[in-house]
């Protein structure tokens, strides 16, 4: 990825560089990065599909997307939380996702741990840890753009102490682009701030 500004699309739309490579990303890059995400469900699925995307570019996640809800039904945490030895063995069988021992393990580990937490526990946490938006200065260009933040870092400590597999600070930072927490579109994107509403 460039150290560049917004780069004119098609349309003559400036977007993110990163959002121009293929009709998957423009559609993610536009409806979907970004924007708020809430509920215990919706953040688990992001917190997942964050942690198997670690190593791997993420249009790789996007075009297994469906795969993966299919295999994980629909990322419902009571539902994941009762898999067994014979899932997993499916899991990991399935083409249709990303087939990590690891990964898999920690989805499920993690279904089991969030089973325990109160309704809403998951989405109060995480977003707990969003930094105020004014004391963010608006990236011009990708090199801008953080991997790591002290939040993200702090999210990663609390969601390990807390039990939860797989979530280090480069990806705990990724969720929180994906969900909203911060806005890391460039100045000039057409998606700044599209969604700031939380």
């Amino acid at each position: 990825m460039s150290g560049g500004g917004t780069v004119a699309g098609p349309d003559g739309k400036r977007r993110c560089p990163w959002g121009l490579s293929t009709e998957e990303y423009i559609a993610y890059h536009d409806k979907e990065w970004g924007r708020p995400v809430h509920g215990d469900e919706a953040l688990f699925e992001r917190l997942c599909l964050e942690a198997f995307q670690s190593g791997l570019s993420w249009i790789t996640i996007l075009r297994r997307r469906e795969g993966f809800r299919r295999a994980f039904d629909g990322f419902r945490i009571a539902s994941v939380a009762e898999f067994g030895e014979a899932d997993r063995e499916r899991l990991l069988a399935d083409e249709g996702i990303i087939r990590n021992r690891a990964k898999v393990d920690a989805t499920i580990a993690n279904a089991r741990v969030l089973l325990d937490w109160a309704p809403g526990e998951l989405d109060s946490l995480i977003w707990s840890y969003a930094p105020d938006p004014a004391g963010r200065p608006v990236p011009r260009t990708v090199s801008d753009v953080p991997a790591v933040t002290d939040e993200s870092t702090a999210l990663a400590k609390e969601l390990k102490k807390k039990g939860l597999r797989f979530v280090g600070p480069t990806t705990a930072y990724a969720l929180m682009q994906a969900c909203g927490l911060v806005d890391d579109h460039l100045e000039g994107c057409t998606a700044r701030g599209a969604a700031a509403a939380r």
